[in-house]
């Protein structure tokens, strides 16, 4: 990955050498003032006593937790916000357009410049480009000011302010427009492949001189292996023009999958007499994609499943703001894991989230929205049908080069009611759904089309209609849509396709709390695979103070594995595997969406009272477990894998509690294959720190997450430590925030510089300065060994 990102900075510095375009990172020196603030818009407006910010920035994780506030937007307030910036423009800039690109704002919000509103981003999912040129002055400073709120109709935790990242940029007023190349690879094989390239240019309408464009596709290490170049047709009257390039060949194509994520980069340039007008450099993957009722989905010509996790868009203690090594770190879990899959739910992500999608080899299923609504559920400042024909483009040409998304999801669940389901011409939105399948295959015709359905009935059927148990034919829009998702409901699937055997099936959403049985239920040869709603633990949609959010998970907020996690592996990966998880008291489950949900709370150490009788599951893939206790056997199982409720998960009941150790031996064809110990810990000690960026960068951009463990004499983890962990941190970065993992807290992540050990953990982020430097972090709690962990920072250009 970081080989790619300096191939990129070297082709773009480049660029700008040949007095292109100019790309500046403009998330550092703005002020924040929470409220909705009388005159802050205005150049003169005194933010002198405002709080000093770097972007990207969640202010609502920053605020306190209330009792009494929305359970599903994360028992968080729904203000306002606003920011200032200041600066100055650069005598270079005159005679070019000069542009602020904001990547979001949530959750909706407004761009004020030098005193005059000129933007409104009425969808914080997606950004805008806004054009400061007329009102640029070179004499004195300039004065950015945005509004931002968090009051839209959302129904999960959303974040608030400028969450993303905002660059400045200049460029010649003949340019690339805004997204404007698009890549794909229409034809395929082993040796050669054809890539297309389509060129939109602004500034040439109705113009008649010689407009060359050039295309120099690379490869990862930035080796030539093709160009081509055209020159854009004269005198078309359109405000922006598009170009379709000659076929571009590439020789025996390093493909693009999930094993093996290669990636090129095309180079495109606009020349004029000799000068170089524009320079722009997206990356693109070279692979097929295929489905099909007859196999479901197949990447390159090779059949695959997906297994994924639909989920929020917050990264935990930091909430919603963007930082690429906090998806980074998610994308390394998942992977370890076996996971090849995630579902944007249920709006765009970042663009720093799928250039890591396309480096780690995920498929994206890219989603758009939750409600096709006016208001209900709906988080826009206006309208859906004010609003979708603006997003569509947006979206489409913002995310169509990235070889990792696989499919476009419109929509969510719309078939609750009428009113969810866009315009309303009586049919369950398939006439809404029409519409915006032509215009997303306006701006790309690679991809097919879908939305994840529930209720899970035609007619809109629910669990509490008569009916529901004897009425199974699908919902009448995932009879249109391209590919069929269903959430849940992965039991009558084969009735859908008895209905329709040429519905594609994909199980959009799946239960956690029924672990395997949404996974093998499926007919992994005709069908396209599943997501596991809610695997990572999120913050919003919380069934009852003081949980913060959604914890029927895999993982927790901290991405630390739950026991069940291990049992998603076992199936996901070939790896052979055993897990040793002990069942504990306080089973949760609830109805949502015409499932139980839950979680039956399962922990794997081994600290027990004396004499307890425990009831556990070994975890594993191979032929059978057999499970010691201080080395007394207590007996082979066998793994029931013609049965898919007790596939891969072994009970032993009555388990006698010792101190000391338990471990199970997995074999496979009576050989050992793998094999997990669980001991008794001994009071705590010490502790344990864990950096997880090897490569840490300056820059103000980049993080390092510090896993903090208590341990005993022996290094062992000490599941029940108490009291409060303290952290100093000093150098070349700041304490960005502390978290110990539990979804029950009351803390703010970001106020002061300690928190109380939860499970034996806690954890520190850090996020780097702009200059390199040494960074020392020094974590202490009391009557524990004090731990001091020296790291320094590298260049970020290097």
């Amino acid at each position: 990955m970081r080989k790619m990102l300096l191939l990129l900075c070297l082709i773009l510095v480049g660029c700008v050498q040949m007095h292109a375009r100019t790309v500046e990172l403009f998330n550092f020196g703005w002020t924040f003032q929470s409220g909705n603030v009388e005159k802050a818009s205005q150049v003169d407006f005194d933010d002198r006593d405002w709080k000093s910010i770097d972007l990207p920035h969640d202010y609502q994780i920053e605020q306190p937790w209330i009792k009494k506030g929305n359970s599903q937007r994360g028992f968080k307030a729904l203000t306002d916000g606003w920011y200032r910036k200041t600066f100055y423009a650069d005598s270079s800039w005159i005679g070019k357009k000069v542009y602020l690109d904001f990547e979001g704002v949530m959750v909706w919000g407004e761009v004020w410049f030098n005193g005059k509103k000129l933007a409104e981003m009425d969808y914080g999912y997606l950004g805008c480009e806004v054009d400061l040129t007329d009102r640029l002055v070179y004499d004195k400073k300039n004065v950015i000011a945005v509004y931002s709120s968090t009051k839209g109709n959302s129904r999960w935790y959303t974040g608030g302010g400028i969450f993303r990242d905002v660059h400045l940029i200049t460029r010649n007023p003949i340019s690339i427009a805004r997204h404007g190349v698009f890549i794909h690879t229409p034809v395929v094989t082993k040796e050669k492949a054809d890539v297309a390239v389509q060129v939109e240019i602004d500034g040439f309408s109705g113009k008649h001189q010689d407009l060359e464009i050039l295309a120099v596709i690379r490869t990862q290490d930035g080796k030539v292996v093709a160009k081509e170049k055209c020159l854009a047709p004269k005198g078309i009257r359109l405000k922006t023009i598009e170009v379709k390039m000659p076929k571009i060949t590439v020789e025996h194509p390093m493909l693009w999958s999930c094993d093996a994520p290669n990636l090129y980069t095309a180079e495109v340039s606009l020349r004029q007499e000799g000068e170089t007008l524009d320079c722009l450099t997206e990356t693109f993957g070279i692979r097929t994609i295929e489905f099909s009722p007859d196999f479901g989905l197949k990447l390159n010509g090779e059949k695959i499943f997906l297994k994924g996790v639909a989920n929020h868009h917050d990264l935990g203690a930091i909430g919603a703001a963007v930082y690429d090594f906090s998806i980074e770190r998610l994308f390394k879990r998942l992977k370890a894991f076996g996971y090849n899959h995630i579902r944007t739910s249920h709006n765009p992500y970042s663009s720093s989230f799928l250039k890591l999608a396309d480096q780690y080899g995920f498929l994206v299923v890219d989603e758009l929205a939750d409600k096709w609504s006016e208001k209900s559920y709906w988080p826009g400042r206006k309208p859906f049908s004010q609003l979708w024909y603006k997003m569509i483009p947006e979206w489409i040409k913002r995310d169509r080069n990235h070889p990792s998304v696989i499919l476009w999801s419109l929509g969510n669940e719309l078939q609750m009611r009428e009113d969810l389901a866009g315009f309303q011409t009586g049919d369950w939105g398939v006439t809404t759904y029409k519409i915006l399948d032509v215009m997303t295959k306006r701006y790309d015709p690679t991809r097919k089309t879908t939305v994840a359905m529930y209720p899970s009935r035609a007619n809109a059927l629910s669990r509490k209609n008569s009916g529901f148990n004897t009425n199974f034919s699908p919902p009448e829009l995932s009879l249109v849509t391209e590919v069929a998702s269903y959430n849940y409901q992965y039991e009558v699937y084969s009735k859908y396709l008895e209905h329709d055997p040429n519905l594609i099936v994909y199980q959009s959403e799946a239960t956690t709390n029924d672990l395997l049985l949404p996974y093998y239920g499926m007919d992994h040869n005709r069908m396209v695979g599943l997501a596991y709603w809610g695997g990572i633990e999120y913050w919003g949609e919380s069934n009852g103070w003081p949980k913060k959010g959604w914890n029927f998970s895999f993982f927790n907020h901290a991405l630390e594995p739950n026991p069940e996690a291990y049992l998603i592996k076992s199936a996901f990966c070939e790896t052979p595997l055993v897990h040793i998880t002990v069942i504990e008291k306080g089973t949760e489950l609830l109805e949502w969406n015409d499932n139980v949900v839950g979680r039956v709370p399962v922990t794997s150490h081994w600290n027990w009272e004396k004499r307890a009788n425990l009831n556990l599951y070994t975890y594993t893939n191979a032929d059978e477990v057999e499970l010691f206790i201080n080395g007394k056997s207590l007996g082979i199982q066998k793994n029931a894998r013609d049965t898919i409720h007790k596939r891969n998960k072994i009970l032993w009941q009555n388990v006698p509690y010792e101190p000391g150790r338990i471990w199970a031996v997995a074999r496979s064809a009576g050989k050992q294959v793998a094999i997990h110990t669980l001991e008794t810990s001994g009071k705590a000690v010490g502790i344990k720190l864990v950096p997880e960026n090897d490569t840490w960068r300056s820059g103000g951009m980049d993080l390092q997450y510090v896993r903090v463990y208590a341990v005993d004499r022996k290094g062992r983890v000490v599941h029940d430590a108490e009291g409060e962990v303290f952290f100093e941190v000093s150098g070349a970065a700041q304490l960005l925030a502390v978290d110990n993992g539990d979804h029950f807290t009351d803390r703010v992540f970001s106020e002061g510089n300690s928190t109380k050990w939860h499970r034996g953990f806690a954890m520190a982020i850090l996020r780097s300065s702009q200059q390199p430097g040494n960074v020392k972090i020094r974590v202490s709690s009391k009557n524990l060994s004090t731990e001091i962990l020296r790291m320094s920072t590298s260049n970020a250009n290097n």
